[in-house]
Order: structure tokens, then C-alpha cells, then sequence
């Protein structure tokens, strides 16, 4: 259930490689939110009142990560800039795998979900998505040399070579529309992992973490390849992220977006906040992309 665009979309995207992630501020444990309160309070009176919203992350770097003990990456440091102009001044996290993000909303472990997620049609059934952050397209991890000379989701298949995805991510519905019965990995670092133990021969995820991967791990004898859109039956599957909400807040996704279009429509803004994790103007949203025509499948 990829999005899909028409090919004048796909060309413009056809460059873009990004991903998305969170806000800084302490790691939380197994917490609960309690927003949006029996006394009729909104989640954003909530949030505001309490000082501190509380996010959901799947440790996928540059995205969003812990290093050195901080929460940190490039949404993280979007989000702080947001929830602070909603005058929340601490963002929390709580670490989730990508796959248990969504439930873990829904449950209320969390008031938003950071973690690079795809805004995708069956996930619009089940939460708020804002509107895109960053626009990203699809890499392979290989071992060193690339020896099965892998370039797309297509030489994948065509190869039979042993497939490595991350659980709930855009990869896996790649690889399942492809025909390929991959490997389910629960992290970004397990599907390194898997190329170089040899358990499987590549590993797909978005370019902009695969080239972190790389860029912070110089000995791994892993190599990544040029960045691509991927093609699933011919169409092209143009990403785009954006943080979750969960269903019936709508006022604090609004908000959200408010703050959000200041930023997205200001490339020297959106970059000082996020070039330093490696994301480019070609990971800026095109303005003529939104969520609703995501959560509607375009094509």
C-alpha cells in the first residue's frame, strides 16, 4: 500500500533521500501519557500545561537516536523548535521498535510518534499524520564490494539475493509487492548486522540512514548504493514522513502544522535545523505534496 504519484511527482522526488526522527529531551521508560484529561482538557491544554510531550522513537539514526545518553537527530531537533513555539518546552522519549510505534500511540505510551514513518494509506486509518517533513528515497546495504552488483528493490528479486528489512517499515511493503519473502529485523543497527554476519545479503532502508550507517561505522566492511526510487509494478514510490498523532487530535496536529509550514517554506530555516544530520534542500518537502493526497494513494 505504497504511495504512488504521477511521473512529473516522481521526477521531482527521483533526488530526494531522507527520513525523519524526533525531538530532544530525556528518555522515558515504559511511561504512559495522561493528555488530554477526564476534566475535558485538549491534549495541546495538556501538553502545554504539563511542559513536556513525550515521543515515540525507533533509534534509527539520523532521524532520531540516542547518543551519548541524548536523545537526538534530525527531528528531534525539529521538534524542539515546534514544541517550544507551542510553548512545551521538554520533549521526552520513549524507545519503541518501528513496528510497535503506532499500537504504542494508540495505547497511550506516547503522545506522538517520531521515527521517519511513511505516510501511508492504512496507517492514515489508524492516526494523524502531519503534513510531510521530508522527502526520501530507498538505498541497499551491501557487503563490501557489492558483490551481487545490487542496485533496486527489482535486481533484489531478480537476483533471488537473501532480503533484510525493518519491521513496519516502507522497505518490507516493497519487498512483499515485489515477491520477495524478506528477513523481518527489528532495528536499523539488526539489519547492519544481518548484511555483515552474513544472515542476509542486503539490507533496504532509506539512503539518509543507510549513509549515516556508514558514514559513523568508516571500519564495517559494508558498502551502500546510490540512492533510488524504488518501482513497484512500474510505478514509482515517492516517500514522504511526517510525525503521528494519535486519532481525535486534531487540534495539536493543526498546531503542529502551523509551526511546521514556517519552517518547510523557509529553506535556510529548514536547513539550519536539519542540515546538520546530513539532510539536504533535496529532502525538502514539495509544497505541492501533501498528506491528504498521500492518505489517499495517489497515483
Amino acid at each position: 500500500m505504497s504511495m504512488r504519484l504521477g511521473r512529473n511527482a516522481a521526477v521531482r522526488f527521483a533526488a530526494g533521500v531522507a527520513g525523519l526522527g524526533l525531538v530532544g529531551g530525556s528518555i522515558a521508560g515504559c511511561t504512559s501519557t495522561d493528555t488530554g484529561s477526564a476534566e475535558g482538557g485538549t491534549t495541546l491544554e495538556s501538553l502545554r500545561e504539563a511542559g513536556t510531550v513525550t515521543v515515540g522513537f525507533a533509534g534509527e539514526a539520523p532521524y532520531s537516536f540516542m547518543e551519548d545518553g541524548e536523545l537526538t537527530g534530525a527531528t528531534v531537533a525539529l521538534h524542539r523548535e515546534i514544541f517550544k513555539n507551542l510553548g512545551i518546552e521538554n520533549v521526552e522519549g520513549v524507545a519503541t521498535d518501528f513496528g510497535a510505534l503506532i499500537p504504542g500511540l494508540q495505547a497511550g505510551r506516547f503522545d506522538v510518534v517520531s521515527a521517519g514513518m511513511s505516510i501511508l494509506p492504512q496507517r492514515c486509518e489508524q492516526a494523524l499524520f502531519s503534513e510531510p517533513e521530508f522527502n526520501y528515497t530507498t538505498a541497499l546495504m551491501v557487503p563490501e564490494g557489492n558483490p551481487q552488483n545490487l542496485s533496486d528493490i527489482q535486481s533484489v528479486s531478480d537476483s533471488g539475493a537473501s532480503l533484510a528489512v525493518m519491521t513496519g517499515a516502507i522497505e518490507s511493503d516493497y519487498a512483499a509487492e515485489s515477491g520477495i519473502d524478506a528477513m523481518q529485523v527489528a532495528s536499523a543497527q539488526d539489519g547492519m548486522d544481518a548484511v555483515i554476519n552474513g544472515r542476509a545479503d542486503v539490507f533496504a532502508l532509506t539512503g539518509i540512514s543507510l549513509n549515516w550507517m556508514k558514514q559513523n561505522n568508516e571500519s564495517a566492511p559494508v558498502d551502500v548504493t546510490q540512492s533510488f526510487v524504488a518501482e513497484i509494478g512500474g510505478v514509482p514510490q515517492v516517500g514522504a514522513g511526517g510525525t503521528v498523532f494519535r486519532l481525535g487530535d486534531e487540534e495539536l496536529r493543526d498546531a503542529y502544522n502551523e509551526e511546521l509550514q514556517k519552517i518547510t517554506s523557509d529553506k535556510d530555516k529548514y536547513l539550519s535545523i536539519v542540515g546538520e544530520f546530513g539532510f539536504t534542500e533535496e529532502e525538502l518537502p514539495d509544497p505541492e505534496l501533501t498528506t491528504a493526497m498521500l492518505c489517499e494513494g495517489v497515483s
